[in-house]
């Protein structure tokens, strides 16, 4: 029986892995929402008037919060600009344990970037070398996949 384009891409060994990884980092990028606001009732901090109203708070910046809230903003910086590149790359066909490879390392770069920064605050450099390997695995697919498709 003949496979369809679809099902062919969906059982690709390459685009599995792809998709796998890029659905571990959207559950990670959902959860650092409540987080935020977890953290901010933990503390007592909140943004606007409205929102601690209830327990007669006034608006207030916390630290932890504050961390909490960077290492979201730092994931919306750089997730989404990964999964386009890596889906670019999965397109240049390369080999599936080097690709996977570079998905896991950048996911848990991710992980380890949100733990030291908001979880743990673990001083510098860790933060910036977990940052730095994300960053270095995308532009390193990015490069490739421009030199793949310029020649």
């Amino acid at each position: 029986m003949a496979q369809t384009i679809d099902a062919a891409f969906v059982e690709s060994p390459l685009f599995r892995a792809y998709f796998l990884y890029v659905s571990i980092l959207a559950v990670k990028m959902l959860v650092m929402s409540p987080l935020t606001g977890f953290t901010r009732f933990k503390f007592k901090a909140f943004a606007n008037p409205e929102d601690g109203a209830s327990l007669k708070l006034k608006p207030r910046v916390d630290d932890h919060v504050e961390r909490v809230r960077r290492a979201h903003l730092n994931d919306v910086e750089n997730i989404p600009l990964f999964i386009i590149v890596a889906f670019i790359f999965c397109l240049t066909n390369p080999s599936v344990a080097w690709a996977t490879l570079l998905f896991r390392i950048f996911t848990a770069a991710r992980f380890i970037h949100t733990f030291v920064y908001a979880i743990f605050v673990i001083p510098q450099p860790a933060r910036a070398f977990a940052w730095g390997t994300g960053f270095f695995i995308t532009g390193y697919m990015a490069f490739q996949s421009i030199m793949y498709f310029l020649l």
